[in-house]
């Protein structure tokens, strides 16, 4: 289409340098249009103004088409409904009883709760007391997150391999095993509200449970269950986010040095890490209501509009100097949690988990190094930043 660039996510350079791609884009105009094979065309944001508008537009929305959905039993579908796939009043409702539960508040209470987790890891890592090799995302940054789900929902330990062998199954995304894999996690979700339910303590999942004594308006019993079970899915965003940001450090010495230099850089730093490798390349898409326009470009109802996160967090408009990675960035306006009413509710605890784990990985490990090219760990996959392995020496 004419003065509307063209990205093709099969095309090698995308995959292998999705930022120089959609950079080209976003220079070229403020929207493009991206093709694949197994779906249609969709409409791309790639500058940050417009990215950002289009993420409160109340014109666009989310809904169960946004989603690659499994074949589940019939007794799973009433908990298959997120809050993701509401809109309005509903979406609004929902959000509001639980939001609570998720503010950098109360992320900041769970932090010496988290901080034993990262610990106990690295002590398990192999070779982590004769300084040998260990990959990283397997043995810290991929079980951290469900880990910590599971001392926040009160999964006591004897249960914890069952709940990180479904961690594993969902980091591999939609497919038979995923499909699979959900009749054991509703059951684990809802036997974890009924051991709470019996023995109250003071965790992500006693605030949910709390939320259900509103006055006439409190979560429903399957609104519940699948906030539980959504919590692994969801739960997974931060072992991507923790093994681009170690490998982008590894290969940074000036500035693997500055954070070490000091510490108190992290949360400056972390912010940083999310606008320049955070795993998100493209959002859910989002459905036009109605026709409507964008750019010039006429926007037919029911057509698939997402953003290109890559090319948004690096658009010289919102961000001076975007192309270099600067721990002591002033943090503010990256998407790399989308933004409007369907900001990602486990912001505050994606970062805390984050900050975590690199203060405790730099801290333990003083001569840590990695063991082979970014480009060979990487994995081919067009809406997510992420690695197959982190491989390295301790």
């Amino acid at each position: 289409m004419t003065g509307v660039p063209e990205i093709h996510l099969t095309d090698t350079a995308v995959l292998r340098d999705p930022f120089t791609a959609y950079a080209r884009a976003r220079e070229q105009a403020p929207l493009a249009r991206i093709s694949a094979p197994g779906f249609g065309p969709l409409w791309a944001l790639t500058r940050h103004e417009g990215a950002r508008a289009m993420l409160t537009d109340t014109r666009f929305e989310l809904d169960a088409t946004s989603y690659t959905r499994p074949d589940v039993p019939a007794d799973c579908l009433p908990y298959m409904r997120t809050m993701g796939e509401m809109n309005g009043p509903e979406h609004a409702r929902l959000r509001g009883l639980v939001a609570p539960a998720f503010t950098a508040r109360r992320a900041a209470e769970f932090r010496p709760r988290i901080e034993p987790i990262a610990e106990r890891l690295l002590d398990d890592l192999p070779g982590h007391a004769t300084g040998g090799r260990a990959d990283l995302l397997a043995h810290f940054a991929r079980p951290l997150p469900i880990d910590v789900i599971c001392e926040l929902v009160g999964v006591p330990q004897s249960d914890r391999p069952r709940w990180r062998g479904y961690g594993a199954t969902v980091a591999m995304g939609a497919g038979p095993a995923f499909a699979e894999a959900i009749p054991g996690i509703m059951d684990a979700a809802k036997h974890a509200i009924a051991r709470r339910r019996g023995q109250p303590g003071d965790d992500l999942l006693d605030d949910l449970i709390r939320t259900q004594t509103h006055d006439g308006d409190g979560l429903g019993d399957d609104e519940l269950v699948t906030l539980v079970w959504h919590l692994l899915i969801a739960g997974q965003t931060p072992a991507n986010l923790i093994a681009n940001a170690v490998d982008e450090l590894l290969r940074r010495p000036e500035q693997l040095a500055a954070l070490r230099a000091d510490p108190a850089l992290m949360p400056r730093a972390v912010e940083e890490l999310i606008r320049w490798c955070g795993p998100t390349l493209l959002t859910i898409p989002r459905h036009a209501r109605e026709d409507t326009d964008l750019y010039g470009t006429p926007i037919r109802k029911g057509d698939t509009v997402t953003v290109a996160v890559a090319a948004a967090n690096r658009d010289p408009r919102a961000f001076p100097d975007p192309d270099r990675l600067d721990l002591t960035r002033a943090p503010g306006g990256h998407l790399g949690f989308a933004h409007g009413p369907h900001f990602c509710l486990g912001a505050s605890l994606a970062r805390v988990q984050t900050e975590v784990a690199l203060t405790a990985l730099l801290r333990r490990f003083p001569r840590l190094a990695a063991t082979a090219t970014a480009e060979e760990l990487r994995a081919p996959d067009p809406g997510t930043w992420r690695l197959t392995s982190l491989p390295v020496t301790l």
